[in-house]
C-alpha cells in the first residue's frame, strides 16, 4: 500500500526524545510527508502513555488542518519518567497514518533533588608547586588545577534502568566504570549562575555493573570561575572563585527497589593532571601527576536546588573532524599546522619519543603575519594555548576537554617530528541540526555561502557568540538578530534560540531595560543600545514566524512589553534619544547613519512586533494598545526625519533600509525613498556601506522594490566593503570588519580584528530566499504559505532545500539554450504562490502539460516576463521559455 500522508520528526519541546524535560506541558510536533500532489492533513490526534502503560492524555480528534504541534493537556507528569507518545494524522480523503515517540521528564523542580554542591577542600588540598621548568616555568594565568571527584559504590545486580543528573558551576565530565558518561562537551553550558543552572540526564543503563562501581567526575573553571569577556578590571571569576559538582545516580532494579547515589561528604577529591583548564588561556594536561596523589574527603558547599532547571537545548558536541591541509617546519623547529578552515574547536595531538617533562606547546591562530608566522595580535589577552608535559609514557594522545579556540592555524612546538597523520582538528559547536542547502552556478558565490555556515557553527557555542577566538565571545544581542533569519534556514535553531531567550529574559532589568549580551556580565554595556536591546523582541517574533510555536511569543511577551514601555517612558516625544545605552548605532558601517534614526527605527520595529505578538496570542487589548503607539512613532519617525522629497536625515543606505524594511514611511514617499537608496548603492559602486544593522535588510528590501539586479551585482562585488573581497584573501569564515586585511594596509586594528564574526553574513538568508527563491509569505507562520519567486542575475541554476517544521521546502532553478526550469517541492498542508520567468506566460507547462490544465496549479496572473500560479502540497516542474531582452536583442542583431 502507498502510504499518501506520513509523519516524521516528532519532536517534544523542539528536541527528538529528550532525556530530563522539566516542563508542566511540553510542545509535542511532528512534520510531513506526502505521496501525491494535494495530500493535506485535516485532523490529528495524540495519545500519550507513561512507562508503566498509563495513558495519562488523550486530545481526541482535532479537526486543525494547519496544526502540527500540540500542548500537552493531560494529568500532571511525574518526575523521571518516560512518556510515549503517539499521533495519528488524518488527511482530506480519511486516510490515517501515524507515528511514535518518547520524551522523559526530569526532576520537575527543586523538590526532586537530594544531591548537595561538592567540591575539593582547599584548606586541606595543595594546589600550588613551585616552578619545575627553570627558564620555562609554566605561566598558569593564576588558575588552578582540575579537580577529580570519584564515589565507589556496589550494587546487587544490574539495573533495569539507569539515569544520571548532573551539572556544575563550571564544567563537568563523567565518568562511570571507567567509561565517559555522553558527549556533551563544555557541559552544562554557558547560563548566568545567579538566575538559572541547566542539568543534563544520561541514561546510564548499561554502564551499572554488579559488583564494585565507581562514578568519578573532573570538573573545571568554565564560565564559572575562568575567564570570560575583556574587561580587565574584571577578567574573570564572574560567577564564583571554583567549580563545583551537582549529581545524582537513579538506579532502578527489577524488583522495584531504586538506589540514589549524590554528591555529599562521602565523595573524594584529587588534583587531577589537568593543571589548569581555561576557556580563554587554554589548557595544561602535566601527565607527571598521573596517577592522582592521595585522595581526600570532599566539601560540601550547599544544597540549593533553587535554580536547577534542566537544559532545553542540545549540548556542545564534537561534531565534526578535521585533516590539515598542510605541516610545515619552520626555521625555528617548530611547525605550522594548516586546517585549511577558520572553526571553534581545539586539536587532537599525538605525540610520539616523548620523555619525562619534556613540553608540547599548541597555540591557535586565525591567519597569518606578513612573515608567514602564526598571527596572534587580535586575539588581545587570550592566551588561547594548550600545553603537554610529558609524564611516563613516550607516546601519548593529547587533546584538551575544557577549553576551545577559534582558529585555523596552529603551531605546535616541542615535538622534532610531526606528520599530518598525528593532527585532527575537532569541530565543537552546540547540536543544531543542519536544516538547510543551497548550492549555484557561482562557485564565489557558494564559497560565501559556506563561510556563512562556518561562522554560524564556530559561534554558536552553548550561547550566541560575536567570535570565538580572542577574550569577548560574548552573547551579543544585535548579532543574533541580525543573523537569526540566515541561522533559522541552515539549522534548526529552535531549541537552541529557545535556551538563550532564557538568558535574555533572565538578564532584563526590573526597570524592563534589556542588556547588550546575554548570558549577562556585569559591566558590559550594560543597559541595551538601540538594535541590541531589541533583540528581545525580534528574536522570539522571528522565531514565530520560522517554527510557528506560539510559545516563543507566550514566554516572552511580557518582556517585550516590557522593553517598549521602558523606551516609551523615557521618550515621550517618540524620539528615541535618552537612556540608549552605549549607543552603537550601525556599528561598523563605512557610512554612519545618525544615531536618532537608527533608534526611533528600532522603537518603531519592536513597538510594532510586540502588537502583532498580542494580537497572535488574543490579548487584545496590549495589541490595540502598541498598535497605536507603533502608527504614532511612524508618523514621528517621518515628520523628524524625513523630508517632503523622501529624503531622510543622514542620507545613508541604512536610514533608508531600515525606513523601508521595517514600513515607517508614507505610501507617497516610498519611491523617491527606493529611488534614493538606489541612487547611493550605485554610487558606492555599487556597493554597500552599511554596518551590522543594515547589513542584511539590503539585498531583500533592494529585491522587494523591484531591484533584484543590484543586489546581486552588490552579492558578486569583489571590492571591499563587500562579500566576496574577504573569500579572494583566503577567508573560509566571514569576518568582523569589511576590510579585516587589506593588501594596502594590512590586518586592521588588532584591538577589534575578528576573523570569524558572523553578522555580517546576514545576506545568507537572501541567498535561499531571493536568489533560489524559497521564502514564506509575509502573514505566514510555520511555512504554511510559502512564496517561491527565484531571482536568476547572471546565474545559469540555483538550488535550496529547508527542512520546515511543516516539512521538506525545496526549489531548484535552470537556465540553458533560452529554456528555463523551476522545480518545487511544497510538504503537506502547506500551499506556495509561484513566480515563473517566461518570454510568454502563456507558454508555461508543468509535467510536460499547460500549467492551467496541471493537477495541483491555478493561475493566479501574470505580468509582462512571469506567471503567477498556486500549488498545492507535492513535487512540480515548470518549463518555459525564458530569454531576456538582451538575449533577444542579440538575436535581431
Amino acid at each position: 500500500m502507498i502510504v499518501v500522508l506520513e509523519p516524521y520528526g516528532l519532536r517534544c519541546g523542539h528536541r527528538v526524545e529528550p532525556l530530563g524535560v522539566d516542563e508542566p506541558a511540553p510542545a509535542l510536533s511532528w512534520r510531513l510527508s506526502g505521496g501525491r500532489r494535494g495530500v493535506a492533513p485535516a485532523a490529528h490526534r495524540v495519545r500519550v502513555r507513561a512507562q508503566d502503560g498509563t495513558h495519562v492524555w488523550d486530545s481526541g480528534l482535532v479537526t486543525d488542518p494547519a496544526a502540527v504541534t500540540v500542548t500537552y493537556g493531560g494529568t500532571p507528569l511525574r518526575p523521571r519518567t518516560r512518556y510515549h507518545w503517539h499521533v495519528e494524522v488524518t488527511d482530506t480523503d480519511g486516510e490515517v497514518a501515524e507515528a511514535e515517540s518518547w520524551f522523559e521528564t526530569g526532576m520537575l523542580g527543586p523538590s526532586g533533588w537530594t544531591a548537595s554542591w561538592i567540591t575539593h577542600d582547599r584548606s586541606a588540598l595543595t594546589v600550588v608547586d613551585a616552578p619545575e621548568e627553570g627558564e620555562l616555568a609554566l605561566a598558569d594565568h593564576g588558575l588552578e588545577p582540575a579537580i577529580r571527584l570519584r564515589r565507589p559504590f556496589t550494587t546487587a545486580s544490574a539495573p533495569t534502568r539507569a539515569r544520571l543528573y548532573v551539572t556544575a558551576r563550571g564544567l563537568y565530565e563523567m565518568e562511570l566504570g571507567g567509561v565517559r558518561v555522553g558527549d556533551a562537551e563544555l557541559a552544562p553550558g554557558w547560563t548566568d549562575y545567579r538566575d538559572r543552572i541547566d542539568y543534563q540526564v544520561y541514561d546510564v543503563t548499561t554502564l551499572v555493573r554488579p559488583g564494585e562501581n565507581v562514578l568519578a567526575a573532573t570538573i573545571a573553571d568554565g564560565w564559572w570561575s575562568g575567564f570570560v569577556g575583556f574587561d580587565p578590571r574584571r577578567s574573570g571569576a564572574h560567577y564564583g572563585t571554583f567549580p563545583q559538582l551537582l549529581a545524582e545516580l537513579h538506579i532502578e532494579h527489577a524488583d522495584g527497589t531504586t538506589e540514589v547515589i549524590a554528591t555529599d561528604d562521602g565523595w573524594q577529591t584529587a588534583r587531577s593532571p589537568v593543571r589548569y583548564a581555561d576557556l580563554l588561556m587554554g589548557e595544561c594536561h602535566d601527565l607527571r601527576r598521573e596517577p592522582p596523589g592521595d585522595w581526600l574527603p570532599a566539601q560540601v558547599i550547599d544544597a540549593d536546588h533553587s535554580l536547577l532547571t534542566a537544559s532545553v537545548t542540545e549540548p556542545v558536541r564534537a561534531l565534526q573532524e578535521l585533516a590539515p591541509r598542510s605541516v610545515t617546519r619552520q626555521a625555528d623547529g617548530k611547525h605550522l599546522v594548516d586546517f585549511g578552515q577558520n572553526f571553534a574547536g581545539r586539536v587532537r595531538l599525538t605525540a610520539r619519543g616523548l620523555t619525562r617533562g619534556a613540553r608540547v606547546v599548541i597555540r591557535h591562530g586565525e591567519a597569518l603575519d606578513s612573515g608567514g608566522l602564526l598571527y596572534t595580535d587580535n586575539l588581545r589577552t587570550a592566551a588561547a594555548t594548550d600545553v603537554l608535559i610529558a609524564g611516563e609514557d613516550a607516546d601519548v594522545i593529547f587533546e584538551p576537554r575544557f577549553t576551545y579556540h577559534g582558529f585555523r592555524y596552529a603551531e605546535v612546538s616541542g615535538l622534532a617530528e610531526l606528520e599530518a597523520a598525528d593532527l585532527t582538528g575537532v569541530v565543537l559547536h552546540s547540536d543544531t541540526p543542519w536544516a538547510g542547502d543551497f548550492a549555484c552556478s557561482d562557485p564565489d558565490v557558494e564559497r560565501l555561502y559556506r563561510a556563512i555556515g562556518w561562522g554560524q557553527r564556530g559561534n554558536f557555542v552553548s550561547v550566541p557568540t560575536d567570535c570565538p577566538q580572542r577574550d569577548e565571545r560574548l552573547g551579543w544581542l544585535a548579532d543574533a538578530q541580525v543573523f537569526l533569519p540566515t541561522a533559522c534556514l541552515n539549522a534548526d535553531v529552535a531549541a537552541f534560540f529557545r535556551g538563550w531567550l532564557r538568558e535574555v529574559r533572565g538578564a532584563q532589568a526590573p526597570d524592563g531595560a534589556f542588556t547588550n549580551v546575554a548570558p549577562r556580565l556585569a559591566g558590559v554595556a550594560d543597559e541595551g543600545a538601540p538594535g541590541w536591546g531589541d533583540a528581545g523582541v525580534l528574536v522570539p517574533w522571528h522565531l514565530y514566524r520560522v517554527y510557528g510555536d506560539e510559545g516563543f511569543l507566550a514566554d516572552n511577551l511580557g518582556a517585550m512589553c516590557a522593553w517598549v514601555d521602558f523606551v516609551h517612558r523615557h521618550n515621550p516625544d517618540l524620539v528615541w534619544s535618552r537612556r540608549v545605552g552605549p549607543h552603537f548605532a550601525d556599528w561598523l558601517a563605512p557610512t554612519p547613519t545618525p544615531r536618532d534614526v537608527v533608534a526611533t527605527a528600532y522603537f518603531a520595529r519592536s513597538t510594532e512586533l510586540t502588537a502583532r505578538a498580542a494580537e497572535v496570542l488574543g490579548r487584545s487589548e496590549e495589541a490595540e494598545r502598541y498598535g497605536t503607539l507603533a502608527a504614532h512613532i511612524r508618523k514621528t519617525f517621518t515628520e523628524r526625519f524625513v523630508g517632503a522629497d523622501g529624503r531622510i536625515e543622514g542620507d545613508t543606505q541604512t536610514a533608508y533600509l531600515l525606513a523601508l524594511a521595517f514600513d515607517l514611511l508614507p505610501a507617497a514617499l516610498i519611491p523617491r525613498a527606493v529611488e534614493r537608496l538606489v541612487e547611493l548603492v550605485e554610487q558606492a559602486g555599487p556597493g554597500v556601506t552599511t554596518g551590522f544593522l543594515g547589513v542584511g535588510l539590503i539585498a531583500p528590501v533592494l529585491d522587494a522594490h523591484g531591484h533584484a539586479d543590484l543586489a546581486h551585482a552588490l552579492l558578486r562585488r569583489t571590492d571591499p566593503p563587500s562579500w566576496l573581497y574577504p573569500l579572494r584573501h583566503g577567508a573560509t569564515t566571514i569576518w568582523e570588519r569589511w576590510d579585516g586585511y587589506s593588501d594596502e594596509r594590512g590586518f586592521q586594528a588588532a584591538a577589534m580584528n575578528s576573523f570569524n564574526h558572523y553578522a555580517l553574513g546576514s545576506i545568507g538568508e537572501w541567498l535561499y530566499e531571493g536568489v533560489a527563491g524559497l521564502a514564506q509569505a509575509p502573514g505566514s507562520a510555520g511555512y504554511r504559505e510559502l512564496v517561491i519567486r527565484p531571482r536568476l542575475g547572471e546565474l545559469t541554476w540555483a538550488r535550496a532545500t529547508y527542512e520546515s517544521v511543516r516539512g521538506t521546502v525545496a526549489t531548484a532553478w535552470t537556465r540553458e539554450d533560452g529554456g528555463f526550469a523551476l522545480e518545487v517541492t511544497v510538504p503537506p498542508g502547506a500551499t506556495a504562490t509561484v513566480h515563473i520567468p517566461a518570454a510568454d506566460p502563456a507558454a508555461v507547462r508543468e509535467g510536460g502539460v499547460p500549467a492551467a490544465e496541471a493537477a495541483g496549479v491555478r493561475i493566479l496572473g501574470s505580468e509582462p516576463g512571469t506567471l503567477r500560479c498556486h500549488v498545492t502540497s507535492g513535487d512540480y516542474r515548470f518549463t518555459a521559455d525564458y530569454r531576456r531582452t538582451a538575449d533577444l536583442n542579440e538575436e535581431d542583431t
